[in-house]
């Protein structure tokens, strides 16, 4: 069972007290985090390991019109990344270059042999030159063999990446990671996209500082911060902490989004009903990020690519129209497998008894989509919920699955418990993924149960913002609290509790009346508040149309559809 309590109060101002409780105390520390400066609170680029080593190897290529391979990830972080590498090579006049990202279903994450020589032999007959230099994205800190053929094809290749290091590296001509153990980068958890345009700060940097003669591009100074779109939602949809330089790059990344020339976006914007001028980070979350990753876990994540490099309106339209439509087929999807989970749930409490942890699994399933499936399930049942499937063709033996808890327990601490069982787990308290071997699929329901009931769970009290009352909740507060934003990881919405207000009226909406919707009444004071994917059944006894409840809720500021709204966005409901 969740408990919540109030952090202690320092202060009746509400932005110095949610400052606090943020870590952030000293006046210098409060203009870094309100006022984002983007001189003064970047880090200098060659700070990274090898930055200067890679900056001269580029240059060289393009100088010497070397073609030049952006292998880049297929999510929504690699995607902008190799989008915002294309982009510069653009602005600057370089062409001679190819994105490569590969195909989530065939070729899996990472680089691959089968694409490096692809890169090096595939187009020679049309009379195009193979690849002398491979520049990664969001990836390759752990392909060594990959890596070594790409040597002995005589490709140099540059690593961008931000994930940890392996007990060895590969043998590249250069490594770029904050992650690395000899880094000395103040900020270790750029995104993969954050790392590629710190690159590009360090090659202006040289272009504009060192070198006087024999330039082979011009870039008139700023120009490059119209790349910051690209940058800012990779950084949201990464869910890296939004504190430190990631602030800043998210910051200003919205500040250009909504400001945006980027013909895709546009197009994008303009079908989901999106106000360009008050985009916001849930803007991106919630529907351009599953847009772009829809392209991967539906289709191919070429489709996604070309919505961001797209230069005029009609290829704009059609792959906005593409990815709206496969992730509406990928919500069908999602939808159906969500439906025979929670049927399979309840047979299965009805025939065995409540489990404490949930373990499901299909071969019919993508591995892709079922993170979005555990989290539905995870909150309906109020318990950690693990899903397996496999890629349609992956004849390994090896099944995938992703988990999700509903806030009460750390998953990692219980994959850790059951470590034996898989073949490798990650993530971290509240989402994870995981791969185990088809003959030991039997046994993971026993022993992640097993491993629950041993992992001590420290979880369980959640400590909120500030207890405040609808009358509390003015355009001025409001305009304060979101002073704060961008919200992520590491700077999380505030959270509020409202205590013995009433719900009049419970409302369902969407197309399969799917979200939920209640005006609440506190004194002579109402206000809506609303949960997507949410059933008023998952809050039982706590939420009753007229009986007081105490409400636990994040305040925000919706323009959906041209309609301004303060609202409430609800989080969890107790007695």
């Amino acid at each position: 069972m969740k408990k919540y309590t109030v952090k202690s109060k320092i202060s009746e101002n509400l932005v110095e007290q949610l400052l606090h409780n943020r870590g952030v105390k000293t006046e210098v520390e409060r203009e870094v985090f309100l006022q984002p400066d983007f001189v003064k609170h970047l880090h200098d680029p060659f700070l990274l390991p090898d930055m200067e080593k890679a900056v001269k190897r580029i240059l060289k290529a393009i100088e010497s019109d070397e073609r030049i391979g952006i292998w880049s990830d297929y999510d929504a972080d690699g995607i902008p990344g190799g989008a915002l590498l294309h982009d510069f090579f653009k602005l600057i006049g370089f062409n001679n270059f190819i994105n490569y990202i590969p195909d989530r279903h065939i070729e899996g994450y990472g680089m691959n042999i089968e694409g490096i020589e692809e890169l090096k032999y595939g187009n020679l007959s049309a009379g195009e030159a193979g690849i002398e230099l491979l520049i990664t994205i969001d990836c390759g800190i752990r392909d060594i063999k990959e890596v070594k053929r790409a040597n002995e094809l005589g490709i140099d290749v540059i690593i961008t990446d931000h994930h940890e290091q392996a007990d060895g590296l590969p043998k590249a001509f250069a490594i770029i990671n904050p992650k690395l153990e000899k880094s000395k980068y103040p900020e270790k958890i750029l995104c993969g996209a954050g790392v590629i345009w710190k690159l590009i700060e360090a090659i202006l940097k040289t272009k504009r500082e060192f070198i006087k003669d024999g330039q082979p591009f011009e870039l008139p100074q700023g120009k490059e911060k119209w790349l910051l779109d690209l940058v800012g939602m990779a950084t949201l949809s990464d869910m890296v902490p939004l504190v430190g330089e990631n602030r800043v790059l998210a910051y200003y990344g919205l500040n250009v989004l909504r400001k945006s020339r980027r013909a895709g976006l546009l197009k994008l914007f303009s079908m989901l009903k999106i106000n360009k001028n008050t985009l916001t980070e849930d803007d991106i979350a919630f529907m351009i990020t599953p847009r772009i990753n829809a392209a991967s876990r539906m289709g191919h994540p070429r489709d996604a690519f070309k919505l961001l490099v797209a230069e005029n309106e009609a290829e704009a339209e059609s792959y906005a129209k593409h990815l709206d439509s496969i992730n509406n087929e990928r919500k069908g999807v999602v939808a159906s497998i969500v439906k025979e989970v929670k049927k399979r749930v309840k047979e299965k409490f009805e025939n065995e008894g409540e489990k404490p942890v949930i373990v499901l699994g299909n071969p019919d399933w993508r591995p892709s989509l079922l993170g979005l499936v555990a989290n539905s399930t995870a909150l309906e049942f109020n318990r950690p919920v693990f899903l397996w499937g496999r890629a349609s063709d992956d004849a390994s033996g090896v099944l995938k699955g992703s988990c999700r808890s509903d806030g009460t327990t750390n998953l990692v601490a219980i994959m850790e418990t059951a470590k034996d069982i898989f073949i490798e787990f990650g993530g971290h308290k509240l989402s994870g993924g995981f791969s185990v071997l088809f003959e030991k699929i039997h046994t993971l329901e026993e022993a992640l149960i097993d491993a629950s009931t041993h992992t001590v769970n420290n979880d369980l009290e959640i400590e909120v913002d500030a207890e405040l009352s609808i009358k509390d909740i003015t355009e001025k507060a409001v305009n304060e609290i979101l002073s704060l934003a961008p919200f992520g990881v590491g700077n999380e919405k505030p959270i509020f509790i409202f205590k013995d207000i009433i719900p009049e009226k419970i409302n369902r909406f969407g197309k399969a009346k799917e979200h939920l919707s209640i005006n609440f009444r506190d004194g002579g004071d109402t206000i809506r508040a609303i949960s997507f994917f949410a059933s008023p059944d998952q809050y039982g006894d706590s939420l009753k149309e007229g009986i007081k409840t105490n409400l636990v809720a994040n305040i925000e500021k919706s323009d959906f559809g041209g309609r301004r709204e303060i609202r409430l966005r609800i989080v969890d409901f107790f007695l």
